[in-house]
Protein backbone atom coordinates (compact mmCIF):
# COMPACT_ATOMS: atom_id res chain seq x y z
CA UNK A 1 0.00 0.00 0.00
CA UNK A 2 1.28 3.46 -0.92
CA UNK A 3 1.42 5.33 2.41
CA UNK A 4 1.58 8.67 0.59
CA UNK A 5 -2.04 8.31 -0.47
CA UNK A 6 -4.64 10.06 1.72
CA UNK A 7 -6.56 7.72 4.03
CA UNK A 8 -9.85 9.18 2.80
CA UNK A 9 -9.15 7.88 -0.73
CA UNK A 10 -10.47 4.40 0.03
CA UNK A 11 -12.85 5.22 2.87
CA UNK A 12 -15.82 2.82 2.67
CA UNK A 13 -19.35 4.11 2.21
CA UNK A 14 -21.44 4.38 5.40
CA UNK A 15 -25.18 4.25 5.86
CA UNK A 16 -25.10 8.01 6.50
CA UNK A 17 -23.44 8.45 3.08
CA UNK A 18 -26.31 6.44 1.58
CA UNK A 19 -28.94 8.56 3.36
CA UNK A 20 -27.26 11.78 2.22
CA UNK A 21 -27.14 10.52 -1.38
CA UNK A 22 -30.82 9.54 -1.33
CA UNK A 23 -32.00 12.83 0.20
CA UNK A 24 -29.99 15.15 -2.05
CA UNK A 25 -31.89 14.25 -5.24
CA UNK A 26 -35.51 14.30 -6.44
CA UNK A 27 -36.36 16.50 -3.49
CA UNK A 28 -40.08 16.77 -4.27
CA UNK A 29 -40.83 13.05 -4.14
CA UNK A 30 -42.89 11.87 -1.15
CA UNK A 31 -40.79 9.43 0.87
CA UNK A 32 -42.57 9.18 4.24
CA UNK A 33 -46.23 9.21 5.30
CA UNK A 34 -46.54 9.76 9.04
CA UNK A 35 -48.85 8.32 11.68
CA UNK A 36 -51.33 11.17 11.16
CA UNK A 37 -51.27 10.87 7.37
CA UNK A 38 -48.87 13.79 6.90
CA UNK A 39 -46.67 13.51 3.81
CA UNK A 40 -42.97 14.26 3.90
CA UNK A 41 -40.85 14.81 0.81
CA UNK A 42 -37.19 13.89 0.48
CA UNK A 43 -36.32 17.57 0.65
CA UNK A 44 -38.50 18.05 3.72
CA UNK A 45 -36.91 15.08 5.50
CA UNK A 46 -33.43 16.38 4.65
CA UNK A 47 -34.29 19.80 6.06
CA UNK A 48 -35.62 18.39 9.35
CA UNK A 49 -32.57 16.15 9.77
CA UNK A 50 -30.32 19.16 9.16
CA UNK A 51 -32.13 21.28 11.76
CA UNK A 52 -31.95 18.52 14.36
CA UNK A 53 -28.28 17.94 13.52
CA UNK A 54 -27.50 21.58 14.18
CA UNK A 55 -29.25 21.47 17.57
CA UNK A 56 -27.22 18.41 18.55
CA UNK A 57 -23.96 19.98 17.40
CA UNK A 58 -24.70 23.12 19.43
CA UNK A 59 -24.96 21.27 22.74
CA UNK A 60 -22.37 22.07 25.41
CA UNK A 61 -20.73 19.98 26.66
CA UNK A 62 -20.52 18.14 23.38
CA UNK A 63 -22.82 15.14 23.02
CA UNK A 64 -21.00 11.85 22.43
CA UNK A 65 -23.59 9.15 23.07
CA UNK A 66 -27.35 9.55 22.93
CA UNK A 67 -30.33 7.34 23.78
CA UNK A 68 -33.76 7.59 22.16
CA UNK A 69 -36.99 6.58 23.92
CA UNK A 70 -40.08 7.05 21.77
CA UNK A 71 -43.13 5.55 20.16
CA UNK A 72 -43.63 5.89 16.42
CA UNK A 73 -43.58 9.52 15.30
CA UNK A 74 -41.76 11.32 12.49
CA UNK A 75 -39.40 13.06 14.89
CA UNK A 76 -37.76 9.68 15.56
CA UNK A 77 -36.56 9.67 11.95
CA UNK A 78 -35.27 13.22 12.28
CA UNK A 79 -33.42 12.52 15.52
CA UNK A 80 -31.90 9.12 14.71
CA UNK A 81 -30.53 10.32 11.39
CA UNK A 82 -29.37 13.64 12.84
CA UNK A 83 -27.30 11.71 15.38
CA UNK A 84 -25.57 9.90 12.53
CA UNK A 85 -24.83 13.11 10.64
CA UNK A 86 -23.54 14.73 13.85
CA UNK A 87 -21.25 11.77 14.52
CA UNK A 88 -22.98 10.89 17.81
CA UNK A 89 -23.26 7.21 18.78
CA UNK A 90 -26.91 6.23 19.25
CA UNK A 91 -28.66 3.70 21.48
CA UNK A 92 -32.37 2.85 21.29
CA UNK A 93 -34.28 2.25 24.52
CA UNK A 94 -37.08 -0.24 23.97
CA UNK A 95 -40.51 1.43 24.38
CA UNK A 96 -41.68 -1.42 26.64
CA UNK A 97 -38.76 -1.34 29.05
CA UNK A 98 -38.62 -0.20 32.68
CA UNK A 99 -36.76 2.65 34.36
CA UNK A 100 -34.28 0.18 35.87
CA UNK A 101 -33.67 -1.34 32.40
CA UNK A 102 -33.00 2.11 31.00
CA UNK A 103 -30.72 3.12 33.86
CA UNK A 104 -28.59 0.02 33.35
CA UNK A 105 -28.18 0.80 29.64
CA UNK A 106 -27.46 4.49 30.20
CA UNK A 107 -24.83 3.74 32.81
CA UNK A 108 -23.20 0.95 30.79
CA UNK A 109 -23.09 3.00 27.58
CA UNK A 110 -22.24 6.28 29.37
CA UNK A 111 -25.20 8.03 27.76
CA UNK A 112 -24.91 11.81 28.03
CA UNK A 113 -27.99 12.80 25.97
CA UNK A 114 -31.58 11.55 26.22
CA UNK A 115 -34.08 12.23 23.43
CA UNK A 116 -37.58 11.19 24.47
CA UNK A 117 -41.20 11.26 23.36
CA UNK A 118 -42.88 13.90 25.55
CA UNK A 119 -46.36 12.54 24.82
CA UNK A 120 -45.65 9.17 26.43
CA UNK A 121 -42.44 9.16 28.50
CA UNK A 122 -42.44 12.38 30.51
CA UNK A 123 -42.47 10.63 33.89
CA UNK A 124 -39.77 8.18 32.85
CA UNK A 125 -37.60 11.02 31.51
CA UNK A 126 -37.98 12.77 34.86
CA UNK A 127 -36.79 9.67 36.69
CA UNK A 128 -33.84 9.19 34.35
CA UNK A 129 -32.82 12.83 34.62
CA UNK A 130 -32.69 12.49 38.40
CA UNK A 131 -30.93 9.13 38.56
CA UNK A 132 -28.65 8.72 35.50
CA UNK A 133 -25.21 9.99 36.56
CA UNK A 134 -23.76 10.49 33.08
CA UNK A 135 -26.76 12.36 31.65
CA UNK A 136 -26.05 15.96 30.62
CA UNK A 137 -28.78 16.83 28.09
CA UNK A 138 -32.49 15.96 28.05
CA UNK A 139 -34.33 16.77 24.82
CA UNK A 140 -38.06 16.28 24.26
CA UNK A 141 -39.87 15.43 21.05
CA UNK A 142 -42.82 17.75 21.63
CA UNK A 143 -43.65 19.97 24.57
CA UNK A 144 -42.58 18.54 27.89
CA UNK A 145 -41.70 19.86 31.33
CA UNK A 146 -38.60 17.71 31.83
CA UNK A 147 -36.61 18.26 28.64
CA UNK A 148 -35.92 21.07 26.22
CA UNK A 149 -38.36 21.02 23.29
CA UNK A 150 -36.08 19.69 20.56
CA UNK A 151 -38.63 20.28 17.80
CA UNK A 152 -39.13 23.93 18.78
CA UNK A 153 -35.40 24.65 19.04
CA UNK A 154 -34.75 22.92 15.70
CA UNK A 155 -37.33 25.16 14.01
CA UNK A 156 -35.06 28.12 14.74
CA UNK A 157 -32.24 26.79 12.56
CA UNK A 158 -32.05 27.28 8.81
CA UNK A 159 -31.54 23.96 7.02
CA UNK A 160 -28.18 23.23 5.41
CA UNK A 161 -27.22 20.62 2.78
CA UNK A 162 -26.76 17.18 4.28
CA UNK A 163 -23.10 16.15 4.26
CA UNK A 164 -22.07 12.84 5.79
CA UNK A 165 -19.07 12.98 8.15
CA UNK A 166 -15.88 11.24 7.05
CA UNK A 167 -16.18 8.37 9.50
CA UNK A 168 -13.79 5.44 9.71
CA UNK A 169 -15.15 2.02 8.80
CA UNK A 170 -14.44 0.55 12.24
CA UNK A 171 -15.64 3.60 14.18
CA UNK A 172 -18.51 2.98 16.60
CA UNK A 173 -21.84 3.88 14.99
CA UNK A 174 -24.50 2.42 17.32
CA UNK A 175 -24.81 0.38 20.51
CA UNK A 176 -27.71 -2.07 20.50
CA UNK A 177 -28.66 -3.88 23.68
CA UNK A 178 -29.60 -7.55 23.81
CA UNK A 179 -32.71 -8.69 25.61
CA UNK A 180 -30.77 -9.95 28.62
CA UNK A 181 -32.16 -13.50 28.43
CA UNK A 182 -28.89 -14.96 29.74
CA UNK A 183 -28.01 -12.35 32.36
CA UNK A 184 -27.50 -8.60 32.16
CA UNK A 185 -28.12 -7.07 28.70
CA UNK A 186 -25.04 -6.80 26.52
CA UNK A 187 -24.15 -3.65 24.59
CA UNK A 188 -23.58 -4.82 21.02
CA UNK A 189 -21.16 -2.45 19.33
CA UNK A 190 -22.10 -1.76 15.72
CA UNK A 191 -19.43 -0.23 13.49
CA UNK A 192 -19.97 1.81 10.34
CA UNK A 193 -18.73 -1.19 8.39
CA UNK A 194 -21.24 -3.71 9.68
CA UNK A 195 -24.16 -1.23 9.52
CA UNK A 196 -23.30 -0.52 5.88
CA UNK A 197 -22.92 -4.23 5.09
CA UNK A 198 -26.39 -4.89 6.51
CA UNK A 199 -27.83 -2.14 4.30
CA UNK A 200 -26.00 -3.40 1.22
CA UNK A 201 -27.38 -6.92 1.75
CA UNK A 202 -30.88 -5.45 1.91
CA UNK A 203 -30.27 -3.48 -1.27
CA UNK A 204 -28.84 -6.35 -3.27
CA UNK A 205 -30.32 -9.57 -1.84
CA UNK A 206 -33.79 -8.76 -0.51
CA UNK A 207 -36.68 -9.15 -2.96
CA UNK A 208 -38.17 -5.65 -3.02
CA UNK A 209 -41.17 -4.65 -5.16
CA UNK A 210 -40.51 -2.38 -8.12
CA UNK A 211 -42.83 0.17 -6.52
CA UNK A 212 -41.98 0.23 -2.81
CA UNK A 213 -44.77 1.34 -0.47
CA UNK A 214 -43.46 -0.10 2.79
CA UNK A 215 -45.52 -0.19 6.00
CA UNK A 216 -43.79 0.27 9.36
CA UNK A 217 -45.70 -1.20 12.32
CA UNK A 218 -42.70 -2.10 14.50
CA UNK A 219 -40.94 0.50 16.72
CA UNK A 220 -39.19 3.08 14.52
CA UNK A 221 -36.41 3.32 17.08
CA UNK A 222 -35.61 -0.37 16.51
CA UNK A 223 -36.41 -2.69 13.60
CA UNK A 224 -38.99 -0.29 12.16
CA UNK A 225 -36.36 2.02 10.72
CA UNK A 226 -33.90 -0.74 9.82
CA UNK A 227 -35.06 -0.61 6.19
CA UNK A 228 -35.14 3.19 5.83
CA UNK A 229 -31.84 3.36 3.96
CA UNK A 230 -33.05 0.83 1.39
CA UNK A 231 -36.48 2.43 0.95
CA UNK A 232 -34.92 5.86 0.39
CA UNK A 233 -32.21 4.53 -1.93
CA UNK A 234 -34.85 2.80 -4.07
CA UNK A 235 -37.10 5.89 -4.22
CA UNK A 236 -39.78 4.15 -2.16
CA UNK A 237 -42.34 5.46 0.31
CA UNK A 238 -42.40 4.47 3.99
CA UNK A 239 -45.80 4.55 5.68
CA UNK A 240 -45.71 4.68 9.49
CA UNK A 241 -48.49 3.54 11.85
CA UNK A 242 -48.34 3.97 15.65
CA UNK A 243 -47.69 0.28 16.30
CA UNK A 244 -48.94 -3.21 15.56
CA UNK A 245 -52.71 -3.60 15.85
CA UNK A 246 -54.14 -6.08 13.33
CA UNK A 247 -57.13 -4.05 12.13
CA UNK A 248 -55.13 -0.80 11.88
CA UNK A 249 -52.41 -2.61 9.92
CA UNK A 250 -54.90 -4.18 7.50
CA UNK A 251 -56.66 -0.84 7.05
CA UNK A 252 -53.33 0.84 6.27
CA UNK A 253 -52.39 -1.87 3.74
CA UNK A 254 -55.69 -1.42 1.92
CA UNK A 255 -55.72 2.41 2.09
CA UNK A 256 -52.12 2.99 0.99
CA UNK A 257 -51.87 -0.04 -1.34
CA UNK A 258 -48.88 -1.25 0.64
CA UNK A 259 -46.51 -3.51 -1.33
CA UNK A 260 -44.08 -4.57 1.44
CA UNK A 261 -44.08 -4.95 5.20
CA UNK A 262 -41.70 -6.31 7.85
CA UNK A 263 -43.21 -8.35 10.70
CA UNK A 264 -42.28 -10.96 13.26
CA UNK A 265 -44.15 -14.29 12.99
CA UNK A 266 -46.47 -13.54 15.93
CA UNK A 267 -47.71 -10.46 14.05
CA UNK A 268 -48.45 -12.46 10.89
CA UNK A 269 -50.33 -15.07 12.91
CA UNK A 270 -52.37 -12.39 14.68
CA UNK A 271 -53.25 -10.94 11.27
CA UNK A 272 -54.45 -14.14 9.60
CA UNK A 273 -56.30 -15.32 12.72
CA UNK A 274 -58.17 -12.05 13.21
CA UNK A 275 -61.96 -12.39 12.77
CA UNK A 276 -61.96 -9.38 10.45
CA UNK A 277 -59.16 -10.69 8.23
CA UNK A 278 -61.41 -11.15 5.19
CA UNK A 279 -62.81 -7.62 5.28
CA UNK A 280 -59.75 -5.88 3.84
CA UNK A 281 -58.17 -5.83 0.39
CA UNK A 282 -54.59 -6.96 1.01
CA UNK A 283 -53.94 -7.88 -2.63
CA UNK A 284 -51.38 -5.10 -3.10
CA UNK A 285 -48.89 -6.93 -0.83
CA UNK A 286 -45.99 -8.32 -2.86
CA UNK A 287 -43.67 -9.31 -0.04
CA UNK A 288 -43.80 -9.89 3.71
CA UNK A 289 -40.32 -9.80 5.21
CA UNK A 290 -40.20 -11.79 8.44
CA UNK A 291 -37.58 -12.81 10.97
CA UNK A 292 -36.50 -12.46 14.63
CA UNK A 293 -38.00 -15.82 15.71
CA UNK A 294 -39.04 -19.19 14.33
CA UNK A 295 -42.27 -19.35 12.33
CA UNK A 296 -44.17 -22.58 13.18
CA UNK A 297 -44.36 -24.43 9.88
CA UNK A 298 -48.06 -25.18 10.10
CA UNK A 299 -48.86 -21.52 10.68
CA UNK A 300 -46.48 -20.42 7.92
CA UNK A 301 -48.29 -22.76 5.55
CA UNK A 302 -51.60 -21.26 6.72
CA UNK A 303 -50.26 -17.77 6.05
CA UNK A 304 -49.10 -18.70 2.54
CA UNK A 305 -52.55 -20.17 1.80
CA UNK A 306 -54.26 -16.98 2.97
CA UNK A 307 -51.87 -14.33 1.64
CA UNK A 308 -50.08 -16.06 -1.21
CA UNK A 309 -46.42 -16.88 -1.98
CA UNK A 310 -45.15 -13.52 -0.78
CA UNK A 311 -43.05 -14.52 2.24
CA UNK A 312 -39.32 -13.71 2.48
CA UNK A 313 -37.34 -14.76 5.56
CA UNK A 314 -34.18 -13.15 6.87
CA UNK A 315 -32.14 -14.71 9.66
CA UNK A 316 -29.58 -12.87 11.71
CA UNK A 317 -29.07 -11.37 15.15
CA UNK A 318 -27.99 -8.04 16.58
CA UNK A 319 -24.39 -9.29 16.52
CA UNK A 320 -24.78 -9.92 12.75
CA UNK A 321 -27.77 -7.73 11.88
CA UNK A 322 -30.66 -8.80 9.71
CA UNK A 323 -29.22 -11.07 7.06
CA UNK A 324 -26.88 -13.98 7.66
CA UNK A 325 -29.17 -16.24 5.62
CA UNK A 326 -32.23 -15.69 3.43
CA UNK A 327 -35.16 -17.84 2.36
CA UNK A 328 -36.60 -16.31 -0.80
CA UNK A 329 -40.24 -16.20 -1.81
CA UNK A 330 -39.97 -19.00 -4.38
CA UNK A 331 -38.13 -21.19 -1.85
CA UNK A 332 -41.15 -21.30 0.48
CA UNK A 333 -42.55 -24.65 -0.61
CA UNK A 334 -45.80 -25.41 1.27
CA UNK A 335 -45.53 -29.09 0.35
CA UNK A 336 -42.09 -29.41 2.00
CA UNK A 337 -42.27 -28.91 5.76
CA UNK A 338 -38.50 -29.13 6.16
CA UNK A 339 -38.09 -26.33 3.67
CA UNK A 340 -40.65 -24.17 5.47
CA UNK A 341 -38.72 -24.80 8.70
CA UNK A 342 -35.50 -23.61 7.02
CA UNK A 343 -33.90 -20.21 7.54
CA UNK A 344 -32.54 -20.32 3.99
CA UNK A 345 -29.03 -20.13 2.63
CA UNK A 346 -26.13 -17.79 3.47
CA UNK A 347 -25.86 -14.45 1.69
CA UNK A 348 -22.75 -13.83 -0.44
CA UNK A 349 -21.51 -11.26 2.10
CA UNK A 350 -20.73 -13.67 4.96
CA UNK A 351 -18.93 -16.95 5.61
CA UNK A 352 -21.10 -19.48 7.45
CA UNK A 353 -20.07 -22.83 8.99
CA UNK A 354 -21.82 -25.37 11.20
CA UNK A 355 -19.49 -26.51 13.98
CA UNK A 356 -19.44 -28.79 17.01
CA UNK A 357 -18.22 -27.74 20.46
CA UNK A 358 -14.60 -28.42 19.43
CA UNK A 359 -14.83 -26.11 16.38
CA UNK A 360 -14.95 -29.00 13.92
CA UNK A 361 -17.19 -28.79 10.86
CA UNK A 362 -20.14 -31.15 11.16
CA UNK A 363 -21.35 -33.27 8.22
CA UNK A 364 -24.60 -32.43 6.44
CA UNK A 365 -27.63 -33.59 8.39
CA UNK A 366 -25.83 -33.34 11.76
CA UNK A 367 -26.66 -30.51 14.18
CA UNK A 368 -23.97 -27.87 14.58
CA UNK A 369 -23.77 -24.30 15.82
CA UNK A 370 -24.12 -21.59 13.16
CA UNK A 371 -20.81 -19.69 13.13
CA UNK A 372 -20.25 -16.58 11.02
CA UNK A 373 -17.39 -14.48 9.68
CA UNK A 374 -17.39 -11.31 7.62
CA UNK A 375 -17.91 -7.53 7.59
CA UNK A 376 -21.48 -7.91 8.91
CA UNK A 377 -20.28 -8.73 12.43
CA UNK A 378 -20.33 -6.49 15.48
CA UNK A 379 -16.99 -5.32 16.87
CA UNK A 380 -17.75 -6.81 20.29
CA UNK A 381 -19.72 -6.37 23.53
CA UNK A 382 -19.27 -3.04 25.29
CA UNK A 383 -17.33 -3.35 28.57
CA UNK A 384 -17.44 -7.16 28.39
CA UNK A 385 -14.09 -8.46 27.09
CA UNK A 386 -14.60 -12.01 28.38
CA UNK A 387 -18.00 -12.38 26.71
CA UNK A 388 -16.60 -10.85 23.53
CA UNK A 389 -13.78 -13.39 23.51
CA UNK A 390 -16.28 -16.19 24.07
CA UNK A 391 -18.51 -14.98 21.23
CA UNK A 392 -15.53 -14.77 18.84
CA UNK A 393 -13.75 -17.96 19.98
CA UNK A 394 -11.70 -19.55 17.22
CA UNK A 395 -12.11 -16.55 14.93
CA UNK A 396 -15.86 -17.00 14.34
CA UNK A 397 -18.99 -15.39 15.75
CA UNK A 398 -20.86 -18.09 17.68
CA UNK A 399 -24.55 -17.35 17.15
CA UNK A 400 -25.83 -19.85 19.71
CA UNK A 401 -28.24 -21.26 17.13
CA UNK A 402 -28.01 -24.96 16.30
CA UNK A 403 -28.89 -25.99 12.74
CA UNK A 404 -28.54 -28.80 10.24
CA UNK A 405 -27.56 -28.33 6.59
CA UNK A 406 -29.94 -30.07 4.24
CA UNK A 407 -30.13 -30.72 0.50
CA UNK A 408 -29.38 -27.65 -1.58
CA UNK A 409 -27.44 -25.98 1.24
CA UNK A 410 -30.52 -24.86 3.19
CA UNK A 411 -30.02 -24.47 6.94
CA UNK A 412 -32.75 -25.56 9.35
CA UNK A 413 -32.45 -24.24 12.90
CA UNK A 414 -33.38 -26.88 15.44
CA UNK A 415 -32.81 -24.88 18.63
CA UNK A 416 -30.99 -22.21 20.50
CA UNK A 417 -27.90 -23.84 21.99
CA UNK A 418 -28.85 -22.63 25.48
CA UNK A 419 -32.42 -23.93 24.99
CA UNK A 420 -31.35 -27.45 24.07
CA UNK A 421 -32.78 -29.96 26.53
CA UNK A 422 -30.48 -32.68 27.90
CA UNK A 423 -32.60 -35.51 29.28
CA UNK A 424 -31.00 -38.75 30.44
CA UNK A 425 -27.86 -37.88 28.47
CA UNK A 426 -29.75 -37.34 25.20
CA UNK A 427 -30.02 -34.01 23.37
CA UNK A 428 -33.55 -32.85 22.53
CA UNK A 429 -33.98 -29.89 20.19
CA UNK A 430 -37.10 -27.98 21.18
CA UNK A 431 -37.83 -26.57 17.72
CA UNK A 432 -38.18 -30.06 16.24
CA UNK A 433 -40.71 -31.06 18.92
CA UNK A 434 -42.61 -27.79 18.52
CA UNK A 435 -42.92 -28.32 14.77
CA UNK A 436 -44.57 -31.71 15.34
CA UNK A 437 -46.96 -30.28 17.93
CA UNK A 438 -48.21 -27.37 15.82
CA UNK A 439 -48.92 -29.74 12.93
CA UNK A 440 -51.59 -31.44 15.04
CA UNK A 441 -55.21 -30.41 14.43
CA UNK A 442 -56.43 -27.91 17.01
CA UNK A 443 -52.99 -26.65 18.07
CA UNK A 444 -52.39 -22.95 17.51
CA UNK A 445 -48.96 -22.54 19.15
CA UNK A 446 -46.49 -24.50 21.26
CA UNK A 447 -43.30 -23.91 23.21
CA UNK A 448 -41.09 -26.73 24.49
CA UNK A 449 -38.76 -26.32 27.46
CA UNK A 450 -36.73 -28.45 29.81
CA UNK A 451 -37.80 -28.62 33.46
CA UNK A 452 -35.75 -30.07 36.32
CA UNK A 453 -36.06 -33.82 36.89
CA UNK A 454 -34.38 -35.75 39.74
CA UNK A 455 -33.40 -38.74 37.59
CA UNK A 456 -32.97 -37.43 34.04
CA UNK A 457 -31.60 -33.96 34.77
CA UNK A 458 -34.31 -32.40 32.63
CA UNK A 459 -37.70 -33.54 31.39
CA UNK A 460 -39.31 -32.32 28.16
CA UNK A 461 -42.35 -30.15 28.82
CA UNK A 462 -44.72 -28.72 26.21
CA UNK A 463 -46.74 -25.55 26.77
CA UNK A 464 -49.56 -25.48 24.23
CA UNK A 465 -52.18 -22.99 23.01
CA UNK A 466 -55.25 -24.57 21.39
CA UNK A 467 -57.58 -23.20 18.76
CA UNK A 468 -60.87 -21.93 20.24
CA UNK A 469 -63.18 -24.87 20.89
CA UNK A 470 -60.55 -27.50 20.08
CA UNK A 471 -60.68 -30.76 22.03
CA UNK A 472 -57.12 -32.06 22.22
CA UNK A 473 -55.64 -34.16 25.01
CA UNK A 474 -52.12 -34.22 26.37
CA UNK A 475 -51.96 -37.94 25.63
CA UNK A 476 -52.73 -37.35 21.96
CA UNK A 477 -49.97 -34.75 21.64
CA UNK A 478 -47.40 -36.87 23.47
CA UNK A 479 -48.23 -39.85 21.26
CA UNK A 480 -47.87 -37.76 18.09
CA UNK A 481 -44.35 -36.68 19.02
CA UNK A 482 -43.40 -40.19 20.11
CA UNK A 483 -44.55 -41.58 16.76
CA UNK A 484 -42.61 -38.98 14.75
CA UNK A 485 -39.49 -38.35 16.86
CA UNK A 486 -39.22 -41.21 19.36
CA UNK A 487 -39.78 -41.64 23.07
CA UNK A 488 -36.83 -39.49 24.19
CA UNK A 489 -38.17 -36.37 22.48
CA UNK A 490 -41.80 -36.93 23.48
CA UNK A 491 -42.98 -34.46 26.16
CA UNK A 492 -43.35 -35.96 29.61
CA UNK A 493 -45.99 -33.35 30.44
CA UNK A 494 -48.21 -30.90 28.56
CA UNK A 495 -49.61 -27.66 29.95
CA UNK A 496 -52.50 -25.96 28.14
CA UNK A 497 -52.51 -22.15 28.34
CA UNK A 498 -54.50 -19.32 26.79
CA UNK A 499 -51.40 -17.62 25.35
CA UNK A 500 -47.62 -17.92 25.39
CA UNK A 501 -45.68 -15.13 27.11
CA UNK A 502 -43.89 -12.91 24.60
CA UNK A 503 -40.72 -10.85 24.85
CA UNK A 504 -40.82 -7.13 23.93
CA UNK A 505 -39.72 -8.18 20.43
CA UNK A 506 -42.68 -10.52 20.02
CA UNK A 507 -40.75 -13.77 20.51
CA UNK A 508 -42.05 -16.60 22.74
CA UNK A 509 -40.39 -15.91 26.09
CA UNK A 510 -38.91 -19.25 27.12
CA UNK A 511 -37.02 -17.69 29.99
CA UNK A 512 -40.37 -16.73 31.54
CA UNK A 513 -41.74 -20.23 30.91
CA UNK A 514 -38.72 -21.91 32.52
CA UNK A 515 -39.08 -19.67 35.56
CA UNK A 516 -42.81 -20.41 35.77
CA UNK A 517 -42.42 -24.19 35.64
CA UNK A 518 -39.02 -24.68 37.28
CA UNK A 519 -40.46 -25.56 40.68
CA UNK A 520 -43.83 -26.89 39.54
Amino acid sequence: MDRSLPTSLHRPITTIDMIAHALNRDLDRVCVIGVGGEELTAGGLAEEISRYQQVLESLHPKARRAAILARNRLEVLYATNALGFAGIVSTALHPMGSVDDYLYVMDDAEIDTLIYDADHYEAIADGLKARAPTLRHVLAMGQGAVGVNLSAVAAGFAPKPLVAPEAEAEALFRIAYSGGTTGAPKGIMTSNRNAATSAIIQLTEWEWPDDIRHLICAPLSHSGAAVLTTVLARDGVMVVVPGFEPVAVMEAIARHRITSILMVPTMVIALIDHPRFGEFDLSSLEVIFYGASAFPVKRLRDAIEKLGPIFFQFYGQAEAPMSVTLLRKAEHDPSDLNRLASCGRPTPFVHVALMDDDMNLVPDGTPGEICVRGPLLMTGYLNKPEQTAEAFAGGWLHTGDVAVREAGGFLRIVDRKKDMIITGGFNVYAREVEDVLVEQPGVRAAAVIGVPHPNWGEAVKAVVVLEPGADVTAETLIASVKARKGAVQAPKSVEFVDALPLSPLGKPDKKALRQRYATA
